[in-house]
């Protein structure tokens, strides 16, 4: 199938779109840094995904992953606006079989920066209205909502020793996930899957769960 995926050059969208390059799909990968990928089956087109006179013209795209994302930088116009803007383009049309958005736990918990954790619940709502839509043509729309993720943007906190033993505290697997486990996600929930649609789905290792219950022994 011909999928589109944003955000490759690294971590989790780089990871998503080698994972379906794996699996014999043509991929077209946008990006506003340089290829991360060589491979036949992979075209990429470097651009920001704001800019919307940039973006290319791409035709019957059959699966779309919404990857492309930042933290503490125009939240709010790459996470979201940006992604609606992505999603209406290639998204919403009749060729179309599965759209999947990458948001964020932190849609479901709030504890994150204030306009990141905005950017990523107005995915939430934005989901269901894409799969709202798009059921006319047969499709699912649904977001994967990683914790956290062993990638490039998280090295700040992976590698300082205290911060790290504080997150496995609240994290009962004790560990965070790689990006190919996020890619296992998306590719079951935009290939596997023909039935689940509008829903949000969190990977993050038990941590939105924790709540921390003390008593007596």
């Amino acid at each position: 199938m011909k999928v589109l995926i944003t955000g490759t050059s690294q971590g989790i969208g780089k990871a998503i779109a080698e994972f379906f390059l794996e699996n014999g799909h043509q991929v077209v990968g946008i990006d506003r840094q340089p290829a991360g990928i060589t491979h036949g089956a992979y075209t990429h087109h470097q651009c920001d995904v704001r800019d919307k006179d940039r973006l290319p013209a791409l035709g019957d795209v059959e699966i779309l992953i919404n990857n492309a994302g930042t933290q503490n930088e125009a939240d709010i116009d790459i996470n979201l606006k940006a992604l609606i803007w992505i999603t209406e383009k290639y998204g919403v049309q009749p060729h179309i079989k599965s759209i999947l958005h990458v948001g964020s736990a932190s849609a479901h918990t709030g504890s994150e920066f204030p306009e990141y954790c905005a950017s990523k619940g107005g995915v939430l709502a934005y989901t269901k209205n894409v799969a709202l839509r798009v059921a006319a043509y047969g499709a699912t729309c649904n977001s994967i909502d990683p914790g956290g993720v062993l990638t490039p943007l998280n090295a700040c906190v992976i590698e300082d020793e205290e911060l790290w033993a504080q997150i496995m505290e609240e994290t009962p697997l004790k560990k965070w996930a790689t990006p190919e486990e996020i890619a296992q996600w998306a590719y079951f929930m935009t290939v596997t899957n023909t039935f689940c649609t509008g829903q949000s789905i969190i990977i993050d290792g038990g941590e939105s769960i924790n709540h921390h219950f003390v008593w007596k022994d």
